[in-house]
């Protein structure tokens, strides 16, 4: 699997894309801005470089001016934005960018642009002689942006929601029970799962298995939700009384 970087100011793209290539096998670094993406290229050159083009302090195509310049351009990069015009996708394609992506970004979109850039000879897959490609139109574009949301910092401080007290103070005791039951002496992926497992299994109960609630609380397109719980091995339909 590759090693990827990913550059972005909005936290809740940077957790999303991390988790979506995680999931993948892929190793991932993240990066807020401009000076931390120099920083881990110069730590070491990743496989593939996702580069937000509107940051805060440099814009993306301008790193790509500067890598391409320094001779550290000799990975792929793909470019992303929410706002790029056609001249922007054309530009950062003739500085060197293997490909674009438009916001929001689909789960099933990311990973066909990602595989097909890895796949990639060396020499197209770093952009160059590539045909300039115009920012394709997503089948969900309307679809709102993940929030930036962190699950793993929402499980002990999230706020109740409008459920009954009752049924919040039920899962209270089974909640601290489960969280209580994870072994940290066990290698961090399965640490992960474990925990994961019982952060969904949270929330599905306390919305009622209510998949766009479910959704909206954890920051997850509810594709790549559905993908997640059936990993995880949980059922996410809903319960009915007997």
């Amino acid at each position: 699997m590759a090693r990827i970087l990913v550059v972005d100011d909005e936290i809740g793209i940077r957790e999303l894309l991390s988790e979506i290539l995680y999931d993948q096998g892929h190793t991932v670094e993240l990066a807020e801005n401009a000076a931390q993406a120099r920083a881990a290229r110069l730590n070491g050159r990743p496989d593939l470089v996702l580069l937000d083009i509107w940051m805060p302090d440099t814009d993306g195509v301008s790193l790509l001016k500067e890598w391409g310049s320094q001779g550290l351009l000799d990975m792929p990069v793909i470019m992303m934005s929410g706002h790029a015009t056609l001249d922007t996708a054309v530009e950062a394609t003739r500085i060197g960018a293997a490909d674009f992506l438009e916001k929001p970004i689909t789960m099933a979109k990311l990973l066909k642009t990602v595989q097909t850039v890895l796949a990639r000879p060396p020499s197209r897959a770093m952009g160059g002689t590539a045909t300039p490609v115009a920012p394709a139109a997503s089948p969900v574009a309307r679809a709102p942006v993940a929030p930036a949301v962190v699950p793993a910092a929402r499980v002990g401080g999230a706020p109740v929601s409008a459920a009954p007290v009752a049924a919040v103070a039920e899962l209270e005791p089974a909640r601290q029970g489960l969280l209580g039951n994870i072994s940290l002496d066990q290698p961090l992926r399965e640490a992960r799962d474990e925990f994961e497992r019982v952060y969904f299994e949270y929330h599905l109960q306390r919305e009622n298995h209510s998949m766009t609630r479910v959704s909206e609380k954890t920051g997850l397109e509810r594709t790549h939700l559905y993908r997640k719980l059936r990993q995880l091995g949980i059922d996410s339909s809903r319960k009915r009384n007997a």
